[in-house]
């Protein structure tokens, strides 16, 4: 049995990550694990509400301490009450010390992480990517699935391929991890400068490779620069489309699945993504 991990700050509650994860792991018949990131050093308040005229106030204090391990314990009874509903087998985890430190360490011994990919574990909202996200892609031990702000269920698989080992790895790491059935309509696509032909990279091999891995994989050859021709691409998707990808690393092995692409696909479309980067 797969263990998967689904990572959640318990002040600002993903329900879209707790959907995604519990479909995938009903699916999958795969064991899940709720990680709630409850970071000693993170609080709803900011230190100015606790001021009064007198100085810091210990009631303040005391009341929105207890304000947050209510909304915690509401989170993690929630999150429960729906694996238990959907039938899965699950348990959960409230890590207390650095939340990014803490879930690095959990990565290690997971098949695959489902996170929101607005996840901050600040007050702040920020623009995408945000600093958590982009220091937890570069550095975690096992697949990514980064999800939006609404859970829509998954009817297609698209494959980013760009004749890379680190596009092939990602395509090869979601075969394992994802149960694909016979409905499920799964593309590959890839991007050719102009002035190139349309054949696929390593066309041969790759076919024969998605062959045994998706026997009714269709393909797709795009002309013009990746982050422009993929987004336009999906744009029109009238499906709701899980992305696969390479590496997402500083320094990057692949061509063009690198930072930036990831990026923008979080940016422009509001799909989940499956990100997995070779060591």
């Amino acid at each position: 049995m797969k263990r998967i991990i689904a990572a959640f700050d318990g002040l600002k509650y993903s329900t879209s990550t707790r959907d995604y994860s519990i479909a995938l792991a009903k699916a999958g018949n795969m064991h899940l694990t709720a990680v709630f990131l409850d970071d000693f050093s993170y609080t709803s308040y900011k230190v100015y509400e606790l001021i009064t005229e007198e100085g810091v106030s210990e009631k303040k204090l005391r009341q929105f301490a207890r304000q947050d391990v209510a909304t915690r314990k509401k989170a993690s009874a929630d999150m429960e009450a729906a694996c238990r509903k959907a039938g899965i087998e699950y348990n959960v985890h409230h890590d207390r010390k650095v939340a990014l430190k803490e879930l690095l360490h959990e990565s290690i011994y997971a098949d695959l992480l489902i996170i929101d990919s607005k996840e901050t574990l600040t007050h702040y909202e920020e623009t995408l990517p945000t600093r958590f996200i982009r220091d937890l892609l570069a550095e975690v031990q096992c697949p990514v699935m980064l999800v939006p702000k609404r859970y829509k269920p998954v009817d297609k698989a698209v494959l980013l391929f760009d004749g890379s080992p680190s596009s092939v790895h990602a395509i090869r790491m979601f075969s394992y991890l994802y149960p694909v059935n016979e409905t499920l309509p799964v593309e590959v696509i890839s991007v050719k400068g102009m002035g190139r032909d349309k054949h696929l990279p390593d066309g041969s091999l790759m076919k024969e490779f998605i062959r045994h891995h998706f026997p009714k994989a269709g393909y797709k050859v795009l002309k013009g620069l990746p982050e422009i021709e993929i987004v336009k691409y999906l744009e029109t998707e009238k499906k709701q489309p899980l992305v696969v990808l390479g590496a997402y690393r500083r320094g990057t092995v692949s061509r063009w699945f690198k930072a930036s692409m990831a990026d923008e696909l979080m940016i422009e479309l509001k799909c989940p993504l499956f990100i997995a980067h070779s060591k």
